[in-house]
């Protein structure tokens, strides 16, 4: 079993990562949506902290993914593609992995301007991004459910993608599952 890419193949490294940010992304996305509506409690305080906790995670997760990516190179897109969905494929890659870092970043700038100290699975205080600022917290959580939105829309853009080519028959989702 390969663990890096080949110019036909994703290796066993960038196949574990895109499952696990995968299934990472959609149970935060899904404890996000679900603390957005809860009025902060001691009892549901912990859910926030594992909130931020794996954001912090995914966060390291597409860092390491970028670098990974400029040692062991992607193989080339399967099929026939013009050059606009050759375009529109890349733009929706590059906003995706923007969108992994933005909205983390939105998250705990926010939560900092709270005064509140982020923490890492409640054991380590992060340190903060921004003044404890009414203002700074208000402009941070709006920017931070917006991207939110638009990371979502761009997922389900990106999973569409996927089913449609291997409705088609091209391979890509094979090659991303089994290398």
């Amino acid at each position: 079993m390969r663990l890096v890419n080949t110019p036909d193949g994703f290796g066993l490294v960038s196949r574990t990562l895109h499952w696990a940010m995968a299934a990472g992304l959609i149970g935060t996305l899904v404890l996000g949506t679900r603390i957005a509506d809860m009025q902060p409690a001691l009892a549901n305080l912990w859910l926030y902290g594992a909130h931020k906790s794996s954001w912090l995670i995914l966060l390291g997760l597409v860092l390491l993914r970028l670098v990974w990516h400029r040692i062991s190179p992607p193989p080339a897109p399967l099929g026939v593609w013009d050059a606009l969905e050759q375009r529109l494929a890349r733009a929706a890659h590059r906003l995706l992995y923007g969108l992994m870092i933005a909205v983390p970043l939105s998250g705990y700038v926010a939560s900092s301007a709270t005064g509140i100290d982020v923490m890492l699975f409640d054991r380590w205080v992060m340190p903060r991004l921004a003044p404890v600022s009414a203002a700074w917290e208000a402009a941070g959580f709006a920017l931070h459910a917006g991207l939110t939105k638009l990371l979502m829309a761009v997922i389900v853009v990106h999973v569409a993608g996927a089913l449609i080519r291997a409705w088609v028959g091209d391979g890509t989702l094979r090659r991303m599952l089994r290398g």
